[in-house]
């Protein structure tokens, strides 16, 4: 069983937006042990669109449309699946009566193009929206599956989890597959790769390393009769991979280390403050994304400005003027004076260098100092990512603030010696 993704946008093709449906949709798919042959995305354009879906639809079990299904004349997904494998479109009472109520909660009327998005293909199955106004659909003909998804990733993602995977395994996987992320953060891709080279070639379950915003995962994904074997198989293996990488893991099947840095907290019973410069709240922003967060983040002090440095968190004017505003001194004292106005169990600062050019000083974009303190010890590291130039600023300060909520991590599991580097 193969598949196809077929991207619809001209916004995408001129660089408006990144394309991250492809990358979702591709993962997931792998997941569920069909393969992705092919990509292609295309503008809105009927004649186009017909063409790539033609050829889609010659060479692959699967086609996955994502975009294309608003209000708008340019919005032609439907119209062209429908046209191109002759299905007509018929309109559902129930995704109609959805749009309707959706613009009466809003307080707005419901302009008579979003009538449009209530048309689905006869006979498909249906996905309603429960985050927008445009349901998905799959249509199957000819020993042939087409699915429809909206474009926006807030729409498309749940629409996949609650719709489209049942869909899948009922029609398309035969017995259960069951899919661990192993989550790791202080060792690159490949490095990660080599410690586990050996487990990289089985074929059940199989296990495959991706990068992320310097962090790395292992996809561990087994199929078996039941879900209960499936998840023994898979369980086996995260035992092994943990067994080689440690406390390198900072957790399975976690969203992310903003979600384990909360939980640790939790249970500790410790609240958290903040001291922020070149991440200017970002590692705030993560903490407090996370439901329940605040049960444990008492503040966050964003300090961009040597003078805010010295007038609310204490740090020295001497120190600033003798060694800048990065460096590893000054990340202890704004650690300290977050601890200190929060009067949290812990604090974390970062200082640094968000880049896309190097500081007036000769420091490199991507050069960052953070420390962290629960009043007796204080523990500092220095981050170096090495990228400069355009498109690393995000990078740098995301990979900044995920070093910081790591020590809160590390900390928090008694792995003291390894927090610091300094």
């Amino acid at each position: 069983m193969n598949c196809e993704l077929i991207s619809v946008g001209t916004e995408i093709l001129l660089g408006d937006i990144v394309n991250t449906d492809a990358q979702f949709l591709s993962r997931e798919m792998a997941a569920l042990g069909i393969s992705v042959l092919y990509t292609d995305v295309v503008g809105d354009n009927r004649e186009r669109l017909s063409d790539t879906l033609r050829r889609a639809l010659s060479r692959s079990d699967i086609v996955i449309l994502s975009g294309g299904l608003g209000p708008t004349k340019d919005d032609l997904t439907k119209e062209v699946c429908c046209e191109t494998m002759g299905v007509p479109l018929r309109e559902d009472a129930r995704a109609l009566a959805w749009i309707e109520e959706y613009f009466r909660r809003r307080g707005t009327p419901m302009a008579e193009i979003n009538r449009k998005q209530a048309l689905v293909p006869e006979g498909g199955t249906v996905f309603y929206n429960s985050r927008g106004t445009a349901p998905g659909c799959a249509v199957e003909k000819d020993g042939k599956c087409v699915i429809l998804l909206p474009g926006p990733p807030r729409e498309l993602n749940p629409m996949f989890e609650e719709g489209v995977r049942p869909y899948l395994l009922k029609k398309y996987a035969h017995g259960a597959i069951v899919s661990r992320s192993v989550r790791t953060f202080g060792i690159g891709e490949s490095a990660m790769a080599t410690r586990v080279s050996d487990l990289l070639d089985r074929q059940n379950p199989t296990v495959a390393p991706y990068a992320k915003s310097g962090e790395a995962l292992l996809r561990v994904t087994a199929r078996a009769d039941t879900s209960q074997q499936a998840a023994e198989m898979c369980d086996a293996v995260v035992a092994e991979i943990r067994s080689r990488l440690g406390t390198l893991i900072y957790g399975v099947d976690t969203p992310g280390l903003e979600h384990t840095a909360v939980e640790l907290l939790k249970k500790s019973g410790r609240k958290l403050g903040i001291a922020e410069s070149c991440t200017a709240g970002l590692i705030a922003k993560r903490i407090t994304e996370v439901p329940g967060a605040s049960e444990v983040f008492e503040c966050g002090i964003v300090s961009y400005s040597n003078d805010v440095k010295v007038r609310v968190l204490g740090v020295s004017e001497h120190t600033l003027a003798q060694q800048g505003a990065v460096c590893a001194d000054v990340a202890r004292q704004m650690a300290a004076g977050a601890l200190r106005v929060s009067g949290a169990d812990l604090a974390v600062s970062v200082t640094g260098i968000a880049g896309p050019d190097p500081s007036e000083g000769g420091k490199p974009a991507g050069l960052s100092y953070l420390a962290l303190t629960d009043g007796v010890r204080t523990f500092v590291r220095k981050v170096t990512t090495g990228h400069s130039g355009p498109g690393s600023r995000e990078y740098n300060r995301y990979v900044s603030s995920s070093n910081a909520l790591d020590m809160v991590r590390l900390y928090l599991q008694g792995e003291t010696d390894q927090i610091g580097n300094l």
